[in-house]
């Protein structure tokens, strides 16, 4: 069920993720050349990326949406070598969000996430904020295509790195 309403989740949270929210992001993304998508989907995300001139080395999904998404299970990898830097939406449940932030900064040393612009205002994300370096406000997204209204929750992109710096809030 969602936060603030009586509709059902979809099922392994996967909501497309549309252009609108990637924009934000792409002027951060001038070091980057590559990069693999674990949660992929559908490929939307992977096609706005690639879009905008970036080079995916690998999208996948424990439940891939689409036939170039390749079914990998991102707790199983054990390194990521040449997958270039994590770039995900991944699912919001923090029960698998917090892992998977581990996890990726494990593998690759660097990520970027887009979830929730509430969540490093609560005390469960203490620990992992010590590695987040940049948050990218993106608002309230359209999750679902042809829709009249946008979610509830306004977004943000997460950039975590090993190499900790003081976190760089971004202005819209």
């Amino acid at each position: 069920m969602g936060k603030r309403s009586n509709f059902e989740r979809v099922e392994r949270d996967f909501y497309p993720t549309p252009l609108s929210a990637v924009l934000p992001l792409a002027n951060h993304l001038t070091n980057i050349t590559k990069f693999y998508e674990p949660c992929a989907g559908n490929g939307a995300l992977v096609s706005h990326l690639t879009g905008l001139g970036l080079e995916c080395a690998l999208a996948s999904d424990i439940e891939p949406q689409a036939a170039n998404i390749e079914p990998v299970d991102l707790f199983e990898l054990s390194h990521s070598f040449g997958l270039g830097v994590p770039i995900t939406n991944p699912p919001w449940q923090r029960k698998i969000l917090h892992p998977m932030i581990e996890k990726l900064l494990d593998l690759s040393g660097e990520c970027w996430l887009l979830f929730d612009a509430d969540w490093p205002h609560t005390k469960q994300s203490s620990e992992l904020m010590l590695y987040c370096t940049d948050i990218v406000p993106v608002g309230r997204v359209k999750w679902i295509e042809g829709s009249k209204h946008t979610g509830k929750d306004n977004c943000c992109w997460y950039r975590f790195d090993v190499d900790c710096g003081p976190t760089i809030f971004h202005t819209r």
